[in-house]
């Protein structure tokens, strides 16, 4: 694997390295070696995918609140997908700052996102699929979001009609988010 550094601290663009042959390819996508190597949580508590039937689906901005923050592991495995993270740590030289990436299947890469940080991605494919490795399990109770439009991050998402669920719809401004 191959970890890319990007422009916010601690997260990390991966590719995999593809030992090719007749038969297509193999590679490691997961190693906790070589996460732990990098100064990444090699943890992997719980693993989720999420199917989106139309292009234009947004799907975010999540995070969960400590003491469940959760660092990510998030891989496109059918279609294509804008994939944003946002710094919310308080005191990073990053904080309020996003940063995005386009995964798809094609591409095989994957976003390490470190607890602290916010993401959702916009898909660009109809009947696109994301997996995620999470290393915290899902509390509900710690579930937060920050709102996809919010005008001081001025996310450029690449399609306007977005399909958005009434509760992406509702998260609180960055501003809100910060100041709790």
């Amino acid at each position: 694997m191959k970890f890319l550094p990007t422009p916010l601290g601690g997260a990390f663009l991966i590719e995999l390295e593809q030992l090719e042959d007749e038969r297509g390819f193999f590679a490691r996508s997961f190693c906790q070696n070589e996460f732990r190597a990098h100064g990444l949580d090699p943890v992997v508590a719980q693993c989720n995918v999420s199917f989106n039937r139309k292009r234009g689906t947004l799907r975010g901005l999540h995070y969960q609140a400590e003491p469940h923050a959760e660092a990510k592991l998030v891989r496109c495995t059918r279609g294509a997908i804008w994939d944003v993270i946002v710094d919310l740590r308080k005191g990073s030289p990053t904080a309020r700052q996003w940063h995005a990436v386009e995964l798809t299947a094609e591409n095989c890469r994957a976003l390490y996102i470190p607890a602290g940080f916010a993401h959702g991605f916009q898909t660009l494919a109809d009947d696109t699929e994301v997996l995620y490795q999470m290393s915290e399990f899902y509390h509900p109770d710690s579930a937060r979001g920050v709102r996809w439009d919010d005008r001081t991050l001025a996310i450029r998402w690449p399609i306007k009609d977005a399909v958005l669920s009434a509760r992406d719809r509702a998260f609180p401004s960055l501003d809100k988010v910060l100041a709790s």
